[in-house]
């Protein structure tokens, strides 16, 4: 999913529009839809060309890259006329299983990265060393990028790195030290990848062929941008319940991702890889001890993905009057759906006493995802607060449980707006403050912990006993 916002100058948001990505695919391999992005972006930079925009900062995924090759003028013109080396790869087209053995036994360890070991392209890096294969003379030539600054590249013409793209488990980065790891530098990439700046950091004006293309003024200027969960985290800092506090962060959306905000600098080499726990690096490249699961994608494949959403606002009074009957008959959900991630990431998940009512269906649903969450959650050392942020901040039957899972943390939820493209923003005026406040979250009235127990328990049967 795409998504670009209008915001004021005094953090009020004016205008969003959101655009389902497109699956592409070229050569047999899954790739992301770069060119289907900047076709639908430039129509909607167009219709605000007369906004009095003044800034633009630019927000990705933390699983990609772009080789660029750039052609004479502004980025803009330089996609259709062949900049991009080859399609950029989707981070779920799994490299062949011989080309990954060998990039698993070149990666620097966990201890110096922060980043686990993950499936398909989830560290970038493992794309990198596939495309050097692919594309040995283009890949020699090109100057590459992560995919949020590939699109602050788009807009000014200015290639750049960052930190929370290259710290976030792409084997890249040492977050510790601050530069880059033993293996990009081994492998040559630390001189290849455009030079590092800082989040905020204005690379220059919106380049002049993307301003004629739209009507923008030459004078919009061009931030390199952020990875989307480390935006996020920009926004919560902005309440004074999460800024200088000992609190976690869990952003929610596809991916559920919890990053620690310690209150004193803690050691992260002891995190447990095997389990998705890493090593993220914030806007000013600090680590942030972090632990994720595939969330959103289980909740969708649990609910069947055309049936209304767990979230949906009239529906919370009917999935929550269902819990009784969900946790009355032991009906739960085992990890793991999506196979290599979460704190569960080799067991096979299923149904134990499966709903056939569609309330407690998606009720259990939700119970499912607390409890994964609330073991990410200990897998971190989370404590004291908790911001939920994203959109299943608006699940009511999650954020209950998990506060009822967590009886001595602090359980927010704030704005729906104030997120990721609020976090952006506040790259440009760090003193900006999210509208409202944040709502203390009431725990559900339930025995959860005999729930989790159980849950626990089935865990530790034999694999065949699980579902």
């Amino acid at each position: 999913m795409s998504k670009i916002t209008l915001w004021s100058r005094e953090g009020q948001l004016l205008d969003r529009q959101v655009r389902p990505n497109a699956k592409c695919e070229e050569g047999g391999i899954a790739r992301l839809d770069a060119q289907g992005i900047a076709d639908w972006a430039t129509g909607v930079l167009t219709g605000h060309a007369d906004s009095g925009v003044e800034y633009i900062v630019p927000v990705g995924h933390g699983a990609g890259f772009a080789a660029l090759i750039p052609n004479e003028g502004a980025g803009f013109a330089a996609i259709v006329d062949g900049a991009l080396a080859f399609a950029p790869i989707d981070y779920e087209a799994a490299p062949p299983p011989s080309t990954m053995d060998a990039y698993r036994a070149a990666r620097s360890p966990f201890a110096q990265t922060g980043s686990p070991a993950l499936p398909q392209g989830l560290n970038f890096g493992a794309h990198v060393w596939w495309a050097d294969r692919l594309y040995p003379d283009a890949m020699a030539r090109a100057t590459l990028v992560p995919w949020a600054q590939y699109w602050a590249w788009w807009l000014s013409g200015v290639a750049t790195s960052e930190v929370t793209s290259l710290g976030c488990h792409s084997d890249l980065w040492n977050p510790d030290a601050g530069d880059w790891s033993e293996l990009a530098k081994g492998q040559g990439w630390d001189r290849r990848f455009a030079p590092v700046v800082k989040a905020g950091d204005v690379l220059g004006p919106i380049s002049p062929a993307l301003a004629a293309a739209t009507g923008l003024p030459e004078t919009v200027r061009i931030l390199a941008g952020l990875h989307d969960s480390n935006a996020a985290l920009m926004a919560a800092r902005g309440f004074t319940e999460i800024a200088r506090n000992e609190a976690t962060v869990l952003s929610t959306g596809t991916w559920f991702i919890a990053m620690r905000l310690p209150a004193t600098p803690i050691a992260t080499a002891d995190l447990p890889e095997a389990r998705d726990c890493l090593v993220n690096v914030d806007a000013y490249g600090r680590p942030v001890p972090s632990a994720r699961f595939m969330g959103g994608r289980e909740i969708e494949a649990l609910i069947e993905i055309d049936t209304r959403r767990v979230d949906i606002k009239p529906d919370q009074p009917l999935l929550l009057a269902a819990v009784p009957a969900v946790l009355a008959a032991g009906a739960m959900h085992m990890p793991t759906l999506a196979p290599g991630c979460g704190p569960y990431p080799d067991a096979h998940g299923g149904w134990v006493n499966q709903p056939e009512d569609w309330y407690e269906r998606r009720a259990g649903a939700c119970l499912y995802a607390a409890l994964v969450a609330d073991q990410a959650l200990d897998l971190i050392g989370s404590d004291e607060r908790l911001l939920v942020e994203g959109r299943f901040a608006e699940a009511e039957v999650f954020v209950r449980a998990l506060a009822a899972l967590r009886p001595k943390t602090q359980v927010f939820v704030g704005s729906a707006h104030n997120d990721v493209s609020f976090g952006a923003i506040r790259l440009i005026d760090p003193a900006l403050a999210p509208e409202g406040e944040l709502r203390r979250i009431e725990p559900l009235d339930a025995d959860l912990d005999t729930y989790r127990n159980r849950w626990l328990a089935r865990l530790e049967m034999p694999k065949e006993s699980n579902a």
